[in-house]
């Protein structure tokens, strides 16, 4: 058979590798949405697509898929505008870190008492089962997320964190974000994520945090008020950790967003 009859180089290895990633990208970005099986019945379409219009040439059944090909993939591209947007800004922030910099002594002392301070307050709440929802923003703006509570810029403090999330206080309900060593806003409002493989032992918090960080590069801290468990999530992950754990998981973070801006 013709299609068969082709030379296999090294161009079309090159070829093959960008297909996967791109395809292995695509898969990690709708899993964490929950939406992996679109990402499977889109994968076996296309196969079907191949298959009629390239190997056996179905010239109608071809063109139908075409059709469906050129409509489908400005829907997809509507309907996760937000996934596509979070895809090449995670490549954008991949490539920028690449760079060297110098880091300020100055800067890191700082960033290393903020990060104390965010701890202390954890360790204590999960003593004493105080629900918390702390917001550690990245590069992005979170200005819509800023805007639905009430605005502080306070020196973040682990006395004014615990102050906050204390049961019965006005801003307990809602997330503190916190961005470049200031509480910008608390009581703020959070998109709660979609995907159905969260467990089901996970409460409104906890889907929250997942939510922001499927949707943006924030980190995000939660202290359950059942158990007093400690949570971080990032990029629509999520694991417990100790209050050690935690001091090591924000100090990580800041050390790989320091610039020399």
């Amino acid at each position: 058979m013709h299609f068969l009859s082709f030379s296999f180089g090294f161009k079309d290895v090159i070829d093959i590798l960008l297909v996967a990633c791109i395809l292995y990208e695509t898969y990690r970005l709708l899993r964490k949405t929950g939406a992996s099986n679109l990402f499977w019945g889109i994968l076996a379409f296309l196969v079907v697509w191949f298959l009629v219009s390239f190997v056996f040439q179905l010239d109608l059944t071809g063109a139908l898929f075409d059709r469906i090909i050129s409509v489908g993939a400005i829907a997809l591209i509507v309907i996760f505008q937000e996934e596509i947007r979070l895809f090449f800004y995670r490549v954008g922030s991949r490539f920028s870190s690449w760079k060297l910099f110098r880091s300020n002594p100055e800067d890191e002392a700082a960033s290393r008492q903020q990060i104390l301070e965010i701890t202390q307050a954890c360790r204590h709440m999960a003593s004493t089962k105080t629900g918390a929802l702390i917001v550690m923003a990245g590069d992005e703006s979170l200005k819509q997320i800023v805007d639905t509570g009430e605005r502080l810029d306070a020196v973040v403090s682990a006395r004014l964190i615990e102050n906050i999330f204390f049961k019965n206080t006005p801003l307990h309900d809602g997330a503190l974000v916190i961005r470049d060593g200031k509480m910008i806003a608390a009581a703020c409002i959070l998109p709660v994520s979609k995907n159905q493989n969260i467990p089901q032992h996970y409460g409104l918090r906890h889907r929250a945090a997942l939510g922001i960080t499927e949707k943006s590069d924030t980190t995000c801290i939660v202290v359950s008020e059942e158990t007093g468990h400690i949570s971080v999530t990032s990029e629509g992950t999520i694991r417990e950790v100790t209050a050690d754990e935690l001091f090591l998981v924000l100090h990580s973070t800041a050390s790989a967003g320091v610039s020399t801006d």
